[in-house]
């Protein structure tokens, strides 16, 4: 194969990677995506699952016995005289080797197996709160560019229309059947509206930027698609304590209870003392017997009213501190979702009003304003002023909808989820 045929070759691949790669940069794209790719891409939830891995890992050795303590030494070795640091003819001088072991009782370590456990227990509800946010943020960002796009597509319809009722003033004015005011009207008309596209277009940018924190610049510069399942929730009916208490910062809280619970059990537990086992062989001089000693260790708590007892009093005090954080946050995020749902719900019924009475009366009206100035029984401007509110009217249902989708993203997202939305049009 010759040279030159291998760069030609390495250039058609690099030139048909970069066209799949176009392509599939310009492809749509949809909420669910959105959230797959920022869960995928979340350091958080990267670092919370090892965090996981490791409290897991620690588990294992919080219930193991403490390691046995290999001792060494001399005892007894003459210091002066003739026997001075002779270790075999003094028959007091040994050597010595032997071994201790703590003894925890059995249920202080099932205690701080479980204390661990609960620490893993509460990482693991830190990471539902993690995905959860992570979600919602990302939905949230997803509406924000998904509904600055409709604005701009709707305002854009409307900057054509309006140039072509340019081009119908200028000819009217012309023709003798048109003032020149029409024109002007008319002219302003496009630049209005081509000033709130520009608006619309910071929003879009700002709306990408925050949606590229989640998914990644180059994700982000891609369109959205699909229509936001926003008519629908779990949490349309009553809302229930069971189905409030799986918020995941209510779990997290619940896992914060339950590991000063374990303390304080712990802390019960060690005003029983532990032992320590240990024995030793001693070895001396020739003409004497070697020696083998045990024994047993016992600390005395003496002062329990003022070490054990306050201990206690305190992971008891942790316990108290820890549910009433709890009722708080239930209290707080109870009246939260009832917000969010009050909204939800009032949203849907104003956009039903706009659906089915706004807009058809605002096009109406435009309808019939611009056909009484096709037939000289209106001027221009107040077609304009017609066509003008119908956008208003159409501008304020988008924006009534993104926020009433975003009550809806605080509501379905309020617990984490591995399949977090489905789109309207793939549900059956």
């Amino acid at each position: 194969m010759s040279f030159s045929f291998r760069i030609w070759r390495c250039a058609a691949s690099a030139l048909v990677a970069s066209m799949v790669f176009s392509a599939w940069s310009a492809e749509p794209l949809t909420l669910l995506e959105a959230q797959l790719l920022a869960v995928n891409r979340s350091q958080q939830l990267a670092a919370q699952d090892a965090g996981a891995v490791a409290v897991r890992e620690q588990a294992l050795a919080a219930g193991q016995l403490p390691d046995p303590v290999l001792k060494l030494g001399v005892d007894n070795l003459p210091a002066n005289g003739p026997d001075r640091f002779s270790v075999t003819r003094d028959f007091m001088t040994m050597r010595r080797i032997g071994l201790s072991q703590e003894i925890p009782r059995a249920e202080k370590r099932q205690l701080r197996t479980e204390r661990v456990e609960r620490d893993g227990d509460r990482i693991r509800a830190q990471r539902r709160v993690t995905l959860a946010n992570v979600q919602r943020d990302t939905a949230l960002a997803w509406l924000d560019r998904h509904y600055a796009q409709a604005q701009r597509n709707l305002l854009q319809q409307q900057v054509e229309e309006a140039r072509l009722q340019v081009q119908a003033a200028d000819s009217a004015f012309r023709s003798n059947r048109g003032s020149q005011a029409d024109v002007f009207a008319a002219r302003a008309a496009v630049s209005m509206l081509q000033d709130r596209l520009s608006q619309i277009d910071r929003q879009s940018r700002n709306a990408g930027l925050m949606l590229g924190r989640w998914v990644g610049a180059t994700n982000a510069e891609r369109p959205t698609s699909g229509s936001p399942p926003w008519q629908a929730t779990p949490l349309e009916g009553a809302l229930s304590n069971e189905q409030l208490k799986l918020h995941p910062e209510l779990m997290a809280i619940g896992a914060e209870v339950d590991a000063a619970e374990t303390e304080a059990r712990l802390a019960q537990a060690n005003k029983k003392s532990d032992i320590s086992v240990e024995a030793s062989y001693a070895q001396r001089g020739p003409a004497y017997s070697n020696m083998l000693s045990f024994g047993i260790s016992i600390p005395l708590q003496w002062d329990q009213a003022n070490r054990q007892d306050r201990e206690l009093s305190a992971k008891l005090a942790t316990v108290n501190e820890a549910k009433a954080r709890y009722e708080d946050a239930l209290r707080s995020y109870e009246a939260q979702v009832q917000s969010w749902l009050s909204d939800w719900q009032t949203g849907k019924e104003r956009l039903l009003r706009y659906r089915d009475e706004l807009i058809p009366l605002a096009h109406q009206r435009t309808e019939a304003t611009l056909t009484a100035y096709r037939t000289g029984k209106a001027d221009l401007a107040a077609g304009l002023l017609a066509r003008r509110d119908e956008i208003d009217v159409r501008l304020q249902a988008l924006v009534l909808e993104m926020e009433t989708a975003r009550s809806w993203a605080q509501l379905n997202f309020l617990v984490g989820n591995s399949q977090p939305a489905t789109p309207a049009k793939d549900r059956p």
